[in-house]
């Protein structure tokens, strides 16, 4: 998992679902949908975040839990998608 990536997964996370909170971030383990974190309308704002930010294509096939689940299963399906080498924060 890159670190950069999940710095920038988590720092959208806790702006635009829990209102700044970075109390309130979950580990980067941690099913953000089983957390309560996000719900389906929040699956697609994530899609859209990724999509936007690292100028990657989200094919529907890719929607799944074990890619957009949790911050680190975000931050290494980017790294996938992109073909970017793994960067250290």
């Amino acid at each position: 998992m890159s670190t950069v990536f999940a710095s920038f997964v988590r720092a959208f996370i806790v702006e635009s679902f829990l209102f700044g909170d970075a109390s309130a971030a979950p580990a980067d383990g941690e099913s953000l949908i089983a957390a309560g974190i996000i719900d389906s309308t929040g699956v697609l704002e994530l899609v859209a975040f990724v999509e936007d930010c690292f100028s990657v294509t989200v094919e529907d096939a890719d929607i799944t839990p074990e890619n957009l689940d949790s911050i680190e299963a975000i931050a290494t399906y980017i790294q996938k998608k992109s073909g970017r080498a793994p960067l250290a924060a």
